[in-house]
């Protein structure tokens, strides 16, 4: 069970780095995210609104106790990369461009399951009533 918590950490530490690095120039509205949502056909008054929702997923896959949240932003960063990859795709940029989407993809596949073999073997350990592990 060690293994397993280290490995959930290291994998959820990346994903909420991520997210939140990549929603920093959402929330700041930089020229340059700007210009690549255009670029997507997207208003800029949605750069905010989805680097607020990034930051607030990125505290919630972290913060302990809270398992419906935790659920709720793996969706929301799911939803997020999907529709990067389609909205990409679908202005012809090449599928190169994509690879870090990619890696965010297998950081929210690795950090979700590992969430999930926590959560079983606190069930088997203490009971399904026990709070969620830290």
């Amino acid at each position: 069970m060690k293994k397993t918590t280290l490995l959930y950490w290291i994998f959820t530490g990346l994903l909420a780095a991520g997210m939140t690095a990549s929603s920093i120039p959402n929330v700041l509205s930089d020229p340059e995210a700007v210009a690549f949502f255009r670029h997507l056909g997207y208003p800029a008054y949605l750069l905010p609104f989805l680097g607020v929702a990034k930051l607030l997923g990125a505290l919630a896959i972290l913060v302990p106790g809270f398992p419906r949240l935790r659920e709720w932003a793996y969706a929301g960063f799911t939803f997020d990369l999907l529709g990067a990859v389609y909205s990409g795709l679908a202005v012809g940029d090449p599928v190169s461009q994509w690879v870090p989407v990619m890696v965010g993809f297998l950081l929210i596949a690795a950090s979700y399951t590992l969430n999930r073999r926590r959560q079983e073997a606190a069930a088997i350990t203490f009971g399904p009533t026990q709070p969620e592990l830290a």
